[in-house]
């Protein structure tokens, strides 16, 4: 955890600002933009990118990645260049819960596997680094998305611990408990072998 610099009313501040960051539902916008309609009545549900790729539509898929995994870096990004680290942390996980919980559409949000990704190569670049190969791997062995972003969560604290980047440990295991609750159902048709496999409409 990273020394507490920045003051109190200025983390309140980055914690709100990073909040309604993260809320943008990128996936939503992209596709009404692409013309596929309510993304909460397609496929899983979800406003993520892997439910958009379900329309068929690779570039709105891929628009929709760059922007969730763009809102975590650059709340990260933005408050590390503004104040400091204490404050770049606190960023990207509010970044995490805007994206999970957006007040633009009821709380109802995604699972923020990509803000998450997108959060932690801002933080620590080699950890996020090994978070993403982490996903790669699991998801071109299993070609299942959840499965790849449970995975690449649970060992990012590891990658942090080796990599030499003990001051991100809280925050990687802190965001990993969320994402395992977030994920809940699909850990449970994992369980079954009733989890979608990627690309599958």
């Amino acid at each position: 955890m990273p020394d507490l610099v920045t003051s109190l009313p200025l983390l309140a501040l980055t914690a709100v600002l990073g909040y309604l960051l993260g809320s943008v539902p990128f996936g939503i916008v992209f596709a009404r933009l692409f013309g596929l309609g309510d993304l909460r009545k397609i496929g899983s549900g979800n406003i993520g990118a892997t439910n958009v790729l379900r329309t068929g539509n690779k570039p709105a898929a891929a628009l929709t990645l760059i922007g969730d995994v763009g809102k975590g870096a650059f709340a990260v990004i933005l408050a590390r260049t503004l104040l400091a680290e204490d404050a770049a942390q606190l960023a990207g996980f509010a970044a995490y819960l805007g994206h999970c919980f957006p007040v633009y559409l009821g709380f109802k949000g995604g699972k923020g596997v990509a803000t998450w990704l997108g959060t932690v190569l801002a933080i620590a670049w080699p950890v996020g680094l090994a978070a993403a190969l982490t996903w790669l791997a699991v998801a071109a062995l299993f070609r299942i998305s959840s499965l790849a972003g449970l995975a690449a969560a649970a060992l990012t604290p590891v990658w942090a611990f080796a990599l030499g980047y003990p001051g991100v440990l809280i925050l990687t295991i802190a965001l990993a408990v969320l994402i395992f609750i977030r994920h809940h159902q699909n850990i449970a048709r994992l369980l079954t072998g009733h989890e979608p496999k990627i690309g599958k409409k």
